[in-house]
């Protein structure tokens, strides 16, 4: 069996791993480090909680220690790239835990604190700068860091980049760096846009993959629970108070869904926190840090905020709602069963849509979850194939037809007919009962909100008559 000892790394840092205890490595450090140590690019594929960040921490370090010099200011040797600020401290961290013994000289640059404090602590060069993209090239734009001296480069979590939209930032930075680089590039999934990027920046890469990009851990039970939209709150409180929680982490799809969740468990007496975007960083850390001591024991949060939870321990991972990306659904559950436990997942499905997305889930991990039916029988009968259309009322065989822009197509060469409004100017198109564009239905058809500007416009304004003014 591989240990750590037989990659030959260097003393300092063998020592610090000893004194980690990190005895075995995982299989994704197994097979990347000796490739990482003869200075190949790699493409690492590997679910979250594997060990990536040792299996590019440990080769670069080693390397760095190969050819000590001093960075040149405003410049770093090794740069990593990660898409959010919790994942990016505990990358740093890493790097610091590894090269405890060898005077590492590192730095942070991220959003949400001030930038004036990043700007000085790379001004005299650091050796590795773990950065969040928006920010490193915010730095970079202000002439307060340097790019061409770069000898390391690891991209992590490649596809949640994508997802954030930070692809065009990647290009921007890989253009600044020199071409003769080490790329170590690392994703949980591997989506063809992701497949594409890695294949522009690196050089022929080894690629190494210890799990498909479809599969979930073999210790997760997994059932889905289908619900009405309105009863979700209720059931996530009960499943929160009558499961075995140790921890959980509820995922929303929005922000103000991730606030709405935590108010509705504290009415039912349940403490919880959410962490997102439009959280401050000071609170974001004050979170994760009682999430992990187990002062709070459910965190609600979004995807991008949870690319960074590095927490063990996490019993239940619960999607109140399901992504629309079937990877994400992987990535997600993925934050539990660590460490060689066994962990518990559960989505709460609502809707037409979201069974569309369990079934989509359902072909990517090849395994069909089981289900539980907890609607009322009102919305079981909603869910069945809709009934031919009835006639309508007053003797009208069909609704009007629509052409293939979605317009009301006209019925006859006379024209829609036109209802008198009372005390209203009858010179403006009046639509059906029921017809009446809404600012949410119209979105930007210029059309729509032009007829509705009209109707505004020809109502008559009231007549005041002083005489029959109330008084006071």
């Amino acid at each position: 069996m591989t240990s750590f000892q037989d990659f030959g790394l260097a003393d300092p840092i063998a020592r610090a791993l000893r004194e980690e205890n990190y005895l075995t490595p995982t299989p994704i450090q197994a097979q990347t480090i000796p490739l990482a140590l003869t200075g190949r690019d790699v493409v690492g594929i590997a679910q979250t909680g594997t060990g990536k960040t040792a299996s590019f921490a440990l080769p670069i370090l080693h390397r760095l220690l190969e050819n000590r010099v001093r960075p040149q200011p405003k410049s770093c040797r090794v740069l990593v790239l990660s898409p959010t600020r919790e994942l990016s401290g505990q990358i740093l961290d890493s790097f610091n835990t590894y090269g405890r013994h060898i005077r590492l000289s590192s730095a942070l640059a991220i959003g949400g604190v001030p930038m004036g404090r990043q700007v000085r602590a790379v001004m005299q060069g650091v050796e590795v700068l773990v950065a969040t993209p928006g920010r490193l090239l915010d730095l970079v734009q202000s002439n307060g860091l340097k790019l061409n001296q770069v000898e390391f480069l690891v991209l992590d979590e490649a596809d949640r980049m994508l997802d954030m939209g930070f692809i065009n930032d990647i290009r921007k930075i890989v253009a600044k760096l020199p071409i003769r680089r080490q790329t170590l590039f690392f994703s949980a999934t591997m989506p063809k846009d992701i497949a594409e990027l890695a294949e522009a920046m690196l050089r022929d890469p080894a690629r190494v993959a210890v799990t498909p990009v479809s599969s979930t851990a073999d210790r997760i039970a997994q059932r889905a629970i289908q619900v009405d939209f309105a009863a979700k709150p209720a059931v996530l409180a009960e499943l929160l108070k009558q499961e075995p929680v140790n921890r959980a982490l509820v995922f929303t799809r929005t922000k103000h869904g991730a606030d709405k969740v935590v108010k509705t468990l504290a009415k039912a007496g349940i403490e919880a926190n959410a962490i997102h975007g439009n959280k401050s960083q000071n609170h974001r850390e004050r979170t994760l840090a009682a999430f992990r001591s187990g002062e709070i024991r459910t965190l609600v949060a979004t995807d991008i905020a949870a690319r960074g939870i590095d927490v063990d321990g996490i019993s239940h991972v619960v999607n109140f709602d399901l992504p629309n990306v079937p990877e994400t659904y992987v990535h997600r559950i993925g934050r539990t069963a660590r460490a060689g436990a066994e962990g518990v997942a559960i989505s709460l499905v609502a809707g037409a849509e979201e069974i569309g997305y369990l079934r989509d889930i359902e072909r990517l991990i090849r395994i069909t979850v089981p289900r539980e039916d907890r609607r009322t029988a009102g919305s079981r009968d909603a869910a069945a194939p809709a009934q031919a259309p009835q006639p309508h009322r007053g003797g009208r065989s069909a609704p009007r037809a629509h052409n293939v822009r979605g317009n009301e197509a006209v019925q006859s060469a006379k024209g829609p007919r036109r209802r008198r409004r009372r005390g209203g100017n009858t010179g403006a198109p009046q639509t059906n009962r029921g017809e009446s564009p809404r600012p949410s239905q119209a979105g930007n058809s210029e059309g729509i909100q032009g007829v509705a500007f009209l109707h505004r416009e020809s109502r008559p304004k009231p007549q005041h008559n002083r005489n029959n003014r109330p008084k006071h």
